[in-house]
This record gives structure tokens, sequence and C-alpha cells, in this order.
């Protein structure tokens, strides 16, 4: 009770004049902004639109309740990262030219944690107590699994790493083990039971070794405000003014955080924009920026529509998109930029023409003096991108790849290329390495002997799968490879036939690699639609494996200046002058699978929303009428239903013919 009475008398004493205001709000912020800066008491929900400033509102709110007399300590600032609470608070300092070192902001993460190492002996945790990351959670999971005798054989159960996500996802979307097992992990279903014994036994670990990991910070910072009524009546009155930052992205936790603090005054603004929902993959909660009036009575909705990013032309689009949603805060963008070129839809035959056309366009847009750091290419997954990547390197047009991994960084990918390119070049001592790792029982040892055979003069194809062959005992793998490289060596089989062949053989390989391998294999089958336009092995290796000039990566390390090639979940909060969407078809983006779900499609929609705002100038959505598929052959795509129906006043349409 210390604690609480020195923290009482704090406030009691505190009584800070109003400052002479240092600031002409009404000047430097719109009415909407300053509408929602100059509101002080009661609840408060900023719906801030793509563009629309909200940073700057923050900012100017921090800087507004300082003049107008709340002592600093009085303000709670939550945010997602350090850095934007570090950044909004450097701002306003600025403004007012004061030091606002006694608000208190960060991540829920952090605030809890500071409650925890001052109160934490309320739930029986010592002020000392250790803080787990992610590596130190795979360590105490592996050590756990031992009393439970599980085995730790490939693909028999999640590695450590998997396991770790599986428990953070359980607190995060509040879901049962066995409802995320089968939506991400089906593979792992039958060790369900283990599976429930080993959280059981990591939670009774943690508290009797004095352990929290990262979400532990939430779950007991909420437990701590529950259980103890004194302490949240003492804090809920101290920070008499709370701000959240981007709260479209909180999860079930994080809302009840701020409903318990703010219960003594209900002075909350939360802030953000239900549009640019999209991270129910990470535990975002929809519901919680839907139903923030529901839970705060007498909630004051401040719409931000003024855009200052985007041209009209641009935003006419995106009003459009998003005015379709089933459940949505309705607004609609505007700015005073009426002038620009209308986003153009743009059909082309294949996914490699729709490729060549980036490139030209990013050509044409660099002659009309748009740098090439101003132009990005956002896509739905990752893997939209390989066929890009290829083109790009061959037209030597530097990129930065952010949201997955570059295409031929992956591990999965240079595994099955690996079969293509010992039959290409059978000296290739690289891919015969990592093609020999992939066999159960094959060790360095074994490897390194078929290695010291390459050097042979005679050395052929032939001689290594004779090699293969001869090898007895556990090394039965090592003859089914043989025969898939002699099939493979066929010489009128074609680069997709023989990519088929190979990931064939090396699907069972991939479920042991990988715990993710369904997300892996969809990849691998983009890969074989890329590989069915080329007819010569040769030409598909070479252009898998181009690098850029060394000239080329000097200008990118120097400049900075090379083409953004991004997942649109990566791309949220940037900008850029021109902005081309891939890949805009049925099943693709929308995914195929969120089509059962119509949660789920509504999140595509937004996604779609984010993708279009980022655009200031010039706008390009792109989809391909004809792809390959692996089982099916040729198919033929039709253009996402969120852009399928637009009139031509607000998208002009074009087929691009080769």
């Amino acid at each position: 009770m210390k604690n609480l009475k020195s923290l009482t008398t704090l406030e009691d004493q505190a009584v800070t004049p109003p400052l002479a205001p240092a600031i002409d709000y009404r000047r430097e912020l719109n009415p909407a902004q300053y509408e929602a800066v100059t509101t002080r008491e009661g609840p408060v929900l900023v719906i801030a639109g793509a563009g629309s400033g909200k940073t700057r509102t923050l900012v100017y709110r921090l800087a507004y309740l300082v003049e107008s007399g709340v002592p600093p300590w009085a303000i709670l600032l939550l945010t997602f990262t350090r850095k934007a609470s570090q950044e909004m608070l450097s701002r306003a300092a600025y403004l007012i030219d004061r030091q606002l070192h006694e608000v208190v902001g960060g991540t829920f993460h952090s605030v809890c944690h500071r409650w925890l190492r001052r109160y934490g002996n309320r739930l029986g945790y010592e002020s000392g107590f250790t803080i787990l990351d992610r590596s130190d959670q795979g360590d105490l999971l592996r050590l756990l699994r031992e009393p439970l005798k599980i085995k730790a054989g490939p693909g028999q159960f999640p590695r450590k790493e998997t396991i770790a996500e599986l428990f953070g996802a359980i607190v995060n979307k509040n879901l049962p083990l066995e409802t995320l097992l089968a939506q991400n992990y089906p593979q792992f279903e039958p060790q369900t039971g283990l599976l429930h014994q080993l959280y059981q036994l990591y939670q009774r670990h943690k508290r009797e070794h004095q352990l929290l990991d990262y979400d532990d910070l939430l779950v007991e910072g909420k437990r701590l405000l529950e259980e103890h009524p004194d302490l949240r009546q003492t804090l809920s009155e101290r920070y008499r003014y709370i701000m959240v930052d981007e709260y479209q992205d909180t999860n079930r936790l994080q809302a009840e955080l701020v409903r318990l603090l703010a219960f003594c005054h209900n002075n909350v603004m939360a802030v953000g924009d239900d549009s640019q929902s999209i991270y129910s993959f990470r535990g975002a909660n929809f519901r919680n920026i839907i139903d923030f009036p529901r839970l705060f009575p007498g909630t004051q909705i401040i719409k931000l529509e003024e855009n200052y990013r985007s041209t009209q032309p641009i935003l006419d689009l995106t009003n459009t998109i998003i005015a379709q949603a089933r459940e949505k805060y309705t607004k609609c963008l505007f700015t005073r930029k009426k002038e620009g070129p209308k986003p153009h839809l743009l059909r082309t035959g294949s996914e490699n023409e729709q490729s060549q056309l980036v490139c030209n366009l990013v050509a044409e847009l660099q002659e009309q003096g748009v740098a090439l750091h101003q132009m990005a290419v956002l896509f739905r997954a990752a893997f939209h991108s390989f066929d890009l990547e290829i083109e790009l390197l061959r037209h030597q047009v530097p990129f930065m790849k952010f949201g997955g991994f570059k295409f031929m960084e992956s591990a999965h990918i240079k595994d099955l290329l690996s079969y293509l390119r010992v039959v290409a070049n059978p000296r290739d001592p690289i891919s015969w390495n990592r093609l020999l790792q992939l066999v159960p029982g094959v060790g360095k040892k074994t490897s390194q002997k078929l290695l010291t055979l390459l050097k042979q003069e005679d050395f052929t194809l032939p001689s290594a799968l004779a090699w293969l062959n001869a090898q007895k005992g556990s090394k039965q793998g090592l003859k089914s490879l043989a025969e898939l490289l002699a099939q493979l060596n066929e010489p009128t089989l074609s680069p997709a036939t023989q990519l088929n062949l190979a990931l064939t053989h090396y699907e069972p390989i991939l479920k042991t690699r990988f715990d993710d391998y369904p997300k892996r294999f969809r990849d691998l089958e983009h890969l074989v639609t890329i590989t069915a336009r080329y007819r010569q092995l040769g030409n598909l290796l070479n252009d898998l494996t181009l690098e850029p000039p060394t000239s080329l990566a000097d200008v990118t390390q120097e400049r900075g200046d090379y083409l953004n090639l991004s997942t649109i979940h990566s791309a949220k909060g940037l900008e850029w002058e021109a902005v081309f969407i891939i890949w805009a078809a049925e099943g693709r983006f929308p995914s195929s699978y969120s089509q059962d779900n119509e949660e789920d499609l509504e999140e595509e929609r937004r996604l779609m929303y984010v993708a279009t705002t980022r655009a200031r100038h010039y706008l390009f959505i792109l989809f391909p009428a004809v792809s390959y598929n692996r089982y099916l052959g040729t198919t033929y795509n039709e253009v996402s239903r969120f852009v399928q129906d637009l009139p031509d006043r607000i998208l002009t349409k074009m087929r691009i013919d080769p």
C-alpha cells in the first residue's frame, strides 16, 4: 500500500496552470483534426482515413492537453512500437518547447511490464522476475519436452518455434489449441493431447520459476487490474487521459486493458481506421473498433476524411472499393489535389506479360522523372512476385523486397531446383550436396564420397546414378533419388514436366523439413507455373540465377534507388508516387482461402483498400487473363471482384496484347 499512497499524494499535489498557448490550433489543423485535438473529456473515437494526418492529430493533441493544464504524467499514450511513441512525444515537445518525459508512452507490453515490476508481488511475482524472449521460449520448450518423452523425429511433432507461435496464438487470438491446429497445422492434430500436456507444463514451470513470456505481460497486466480494484482505481485516476494509436490493430486483451484502465473517467481517445484492419492473423480483432461506442457509451465519433496523400481520381476509386464493405464507419475521403490520371486496370495475356508490362511502365515513369524508390509493386502473397523478380533481374532493375523471402533466397525453392541443377550440370557440388542432405539417413560422409567422385575426368550423370544405386543398407532413399534423376534426364521432357516430377518426390520431404509446409508448397506450385513458359532447362536455370551487375548493385547501396516490392501487409503506413498492384484476380486477390468465410473476405476487401491508398499520383492494377495450374493446366482468370464492376469514369480498363 505504500506505493499506492505515494502515487496518490503525488496526484493530490500536482496542479499545473495552463500555459500560454504556443500554437494556433485552428490555423494548423483542419476542422476535423481541430475537433479531435481539442476534445478533452469523455470517450472519443477518431476514424482516421488513409493519409488523413492521424499522427499529426495525436501529436497536436498531446501538445494541446499539456498547454491546457493537464499534468504530463496524467497522460498515457499507447502505441504499437516504441519508436512511434518516442516520435510523437518528441514532435509534441518541439511544438510547445517543453520536455515531455513525464508522459507515459509506449506499447501495451511495456506499460504492463512497468506495472508488474512495481506491483507484481500482488500476483506472486518478485520484482526480479525474468522475461523470456522467443529464443528463451524455444529453449525452455525443448527442455520441457523431455519428461513427456516426445519423439523429436522430423515431421512427428512441431518444432519449438512453431510451438511458441501456437501458444502465443492461444492468448492473442483467444482460440483453443484444436482450432489453431485445424486452421494452420492440420498435420499435427494427432499430437493435440501431447501439446495440451506441454502447454500446461509450460505454464506451471513459468509460475514456479518466476518467468514470463511476452504474451504473459498482457495476461498478467490484465489480471492485476481485475483482481485488485484498489490498484485499478489508483492507476485509472492517475492516467486520466488515455490515447491509443492504431486501435483497429488491438487484440482482445489490449482492448480489455483499455476498458479496465479507463473505468473511472472514460477519457479514452482511440484513433484508427476500421478500413485498415488487416492483421487478424496476428490476433487483431476488427470488432474492437466497431464495438468501441458500445463499450464506451456516449462515444463521440470524429472522422478525418481530408486526405493529404493521393489525388482525387485515386480517392474516388478507394472510396468506391470500401463502400461495398458489409460493416464499416461510412466515410468519404477527399483532397484538394483534384487533378491527376485515373487509375488503370490492365489485363495482360499471361503472368510473364504482366511482369514485362510492369518493367515497361516503370521505365516510362522513370523517363518522366519519377525516381525508382518512389515506385512500389504490391501483392497479396509473397510468391505472387516470383515471376516479376526474374523479369526485373533480366531488365537490370534493382529492387528490394519486403514481406516474405526473395524468391531465390527461400530454402524450399533452392531444394527443389537442386534436382534440376544436377541434371543440367552433374558436376555442380553445391546442388549435389544440398540434394543428398535431403535424403533420410544420408549424412555428410556419404555426401562427401560423391563430391569426391565429381573431380574425376570421366564423371557423368549416369556414373553418379550408378554410384547411388550401389549404396546399401539404409540408403534406399538414394536409390529412389537415382530413379527420379534418371527420369529427369530424359531429353524429351519439358522443364515444367521435370519440375512436376521433382515436386512429387520432394513433397514428403518438404512436410518433414518445414512446419509451415502448406504455405511453402503453394510457393513451389507457383514455381511450376513460371516454368511452364520455358522450353529449355538451361534457359530456365539461367533466368533464375541472374544477378544484377556489380555497378547496378552499387547504385542501390549508394543512392538507395531501387524499386520497392512488398506484400500489402508490409506496405501499410507507407506511400509512393506510383503503385502497381499485381495479380488482382479471383483466387489470388481475394485469396481462394477466404472465399468460404465472409469475415475473411471482408478483410481481403480492406487489404485492397490499403493497397490502393498507398498511391499518391499513379495507380495501376494488373492481372493476367491466363495462367498455368499444376493440376488443371491452362486456366483462365477473372478480375478481382473488388474492381470488377467499377465504372469507366473511375477506372480506365485496358487489355494489353503482346
